[in-house]
């Protein structure tokens, strides 16, 4: 079957191609999410939320599609999956009702932490600001991704670096995270 779909035209809002695309690829997003929605309500859901992101923010994630790099049901399905394990990890289901947990256990006692000062040099700029994306302002990776205009492969591997840098200075026993040496 011919491709048919004008994506150009889906993202300036033409509404003939939007219900196009949905009929087309419904069923394709139907079976990559299908594999991480835990029962029936969940892919209906998680249809949804694939969809939703493909034309948020004046169809933003969408405009990414590189025909080059992947055909569009490669993509899209790479999308769903994404979108999918996004969704459910961020559904944390309570161990136990809300309401039959104790007020006092429900109580914050701790006085909020400050922010740690990293040494200068520690971590790259790029490094920082992909943990400031992810962690500071709540960020996915498909989202900063997105953001910087590279591969969420890069972001993946950029944080992954930084995370050990980190590990490595706040290890117990490194002299460095003194400051000083004195003791």
């Amino acid at each position: 079957m011919a491709d048919t779909i004008d994506l150009a035209a889906l993202i300036r809002g033409n509404k003939a191609q939007w219900d196009a695309f949905v009929r087309r690829y419904a069923g394709l997003i139907v079976s990559a999410v299908r594999t991480q929605a835990r029962d029936t309500a969940d892919v209906e859901d998680l249809l949804q939320e694939v969809f939703v992101r493909l034309c948020k923010d004046d169809y933003r994630l969408l405009r990414t599609y590189d025909a080059a790099r992947a055909g569009l049901s490669t993509w899209l399905t790479i999308v769903a999956r994404s979108t999918a394990r996004d969704v459910l990890r961020r559904r944390q289901p309570l161990t136990t009702p809300y309401e039959a947990v104790p007020e006092a256990a429900l109580a914050v006692t701790a006085e909020p932490t400050e922010r740690i000062k990293l040494p200068e040099g520690l971590l790259s700029p790029r490094q920082k600001l992909i943990l400031t994306m992810l962690y500071d302002r709540d960020m996915d990776v498909t989202e900063v991704a997105t953001a910087l205009k590279v591969d969420p492969q890069t972001i993946r591997s950029t944080h992954h670096k930084a995370m050990l840098k980190l590990r490595e200075h706040f290890a117990p026993g490194n002299p460095a995270k003194s400051g000083s040496g004195g003791g």
